[in-house]
């Protein structure tokens, strides 16, 4: 059986709500409306302060390592990363900027348009890409999709979930 192959239109990166779920496979084009995969609130955010909390904060300015334990939470602008863990990769050369950001032990990621959860999430900021494994669950709004894997690359506005795919899509009449 072939993975299920799901990208979304060009739209303002705002917006989320109204993307275009395009579906290889048994889904009805009329039916794959309303549904995008693509993390936009993720790129809004770019460049407002962050803000961190949890129950212990490592850094290492060797490396360029900063690592939260224990009710982690990850916050700029609208969006929301929390995990038991989260790794924070800072550039080197910049130390304000952030080039990677690794969560486990529970994942969940909230922005202004979707939610999602699961059991790791990588976020390469630079190469502009997330990934999600482990008993993905994505909503925005009425609809879901879950799978094993969530890839997205938002610089393309495109995402593909792999792996034991299924979705919930609310149509209109």
């Amino acid at each position: 059986m072939r993975p299920k192959a799901i990208s979304r239109s060009a739209l303002t990166c705002a917006a989320l709500a109204g993307a275009l779920f395009w579906a290889l496979g048994t889904l009805a084009p009329a039916a794959a409306q309303g549904t995008g995969m693509n993390f936009s609130g993720l790129e809004s955010v770019r460049g407002e302060p962050v803000e961190l909390r949890a129950d212990s904060l490592d850094v290492d300015n060797t490396t360029g390592e900063t690592l939260l334990r224990g009710n982690a939470v990850l916050g700029q602008g609208d969006m929301r990363l929390a995990a038991p863990v989260i790794r924070i990769f800072y550039d080197p050369g910049a130390s304000n900027r952030i080039l990677r950001l690794e969560a486990e032990g529970g994942v969940t990621l909230v922005t202004a348009e979707e939610a999602a959860e699961a059991q790791e999430a990588i976020y390469e900021v630079v190469a502009g890409t997330v990934t999600m494994r482990g008993d993905v669950i994505l909503t925005q709004g009425p609809n879901v999709l879950s799978g094993d894997r969530l890839t997205v690359d938002l610089g393309a506005s495109r995402g593909r979930m792999d792996g034991n795919v299924r979705t919930i899509i609310q149509t209109t009449p």
